[in-house]
């Protein structure tokens, strides 16, 4: 049998990968390596730089003067969870394979569409990105609706090469079964075009508390469905900043003659103050 530390490995690589295949919106983690913590443990601090523009040249007093501007904008940690199961130390010959199921399994149907879903609403209910209202019944409609997020996103220069189009699978479908010049000028042009179950697919997401009434089995519920969304991932403030893979032994369990594993993964989905426009996000009626 794998010692504690040897599960704890080989759990944390298969939720890795599992999170990788399975997650729509890892596309859009980003480079956490410029972040400061911030005064408190759930804050950090985001770089951000203003400058002034060109002004006239003189050819007696040379360069006007300029300022450049910076300093960091205080994000917080708002999504943080987690949960422990236990295992019967009955079943201790086969832990590996148990930890190694049972961990795909969750991270594949709990984690990675409550973590899609979470980070889809915060990017559509920020305030400030543009937005759209309205119901999409033909090919047409969605093909027009499409095209004016973006052009939004263009008149507002943010480069297509890095804004990702999330859309409802079956939003999709109506677009392709066209298949004429304007859907696919439609779907041209994005770093990407990535299909959204509708399940995960909301403005706004409540996450449940796993503890009171009728929340008790967890997860997430959400209000406002999605057509699609269009997300420049230079826009965006997304990783997790604290994931842990707990694992104890029968041994050190003090409730019972049980293994138990936890797992907890606290991050951020938020959006830069300066770069609203990158994201267009269009609500079913």
């Amino acid at each position: 049998m794998a010692n504690t530390i040897q599960l704890r490995k080989f759990y944390s690589e298969a939720l890795d990968e599992v999170y990788k295949q399975a997650s729509l919106t890892s596309v859009l983690d980003g480079d956490n390596s410029l972040v400061k913590e911030g005064a408190n443990a759930n804050e950090i601090l985001i770089p951000k730089m203003t400058m002034d523009g060109l002004a006239t040249y003189g050819r007696n007093t040379g360069f006007v003067d300029g300022s450049v501007n910076f300093s960091y904008e205080t994000k917080q940690i708002a999504y943080d969870r987690g949960r422990m199961f236990s295992v019967d130390a009955l079943d201790e010959q086969e832990a590996t394979p148990v930890f190694s199921a049972l961990s795909a399994e969750f991270v594949r149907t709990q984690v990675v569409p409550e973590l899609d879903a979470y980070r889809f609403g915060a990017y559509a209910s920020h305030a400030g990105v543009g937005s759209a209202t309205g119901a999409l019944a033909t090919g047409k409609d969605a093909i027009s609706a499409v095209m004016t997020a973006k052009s939004a996103i263009k008149d507002a220069e943010a480069g297509l090469g890095t804004v990702y189009l999330f859309i409802k699978s079956t939003l999709k479908d109506l677009i392709d079964s066209l298949d004429t010049t304007a859907s696919r000028a439609a779907l041209e042009g994005w770093a990407g075009v990535i299909e959204v179950p509708s399940a995960r697919f909301f403005k706004t997401v409540k996450l449940n508390d796993g503890v009171t009434g009728a929340q008790k089995a967890g997860g997430f519920s959400g209000t406002g469905a999605l057509n699609f969304i269009a997300v420049d991932k230079k826009a965006v403030i997304q990783f997790q900043k604290h994931t842990v893979n707990k694992i104890i032994s029968p041994d050190q369990n003090q409730d019972a003659d049980a293994w138990k594993f936890g797992y907890r993964t606290a991050g951020i989905a938020d959006v830069r103050d300066n770069k609203v426009a990158g994201i267009y996000a269009h609500v079913t009626a």
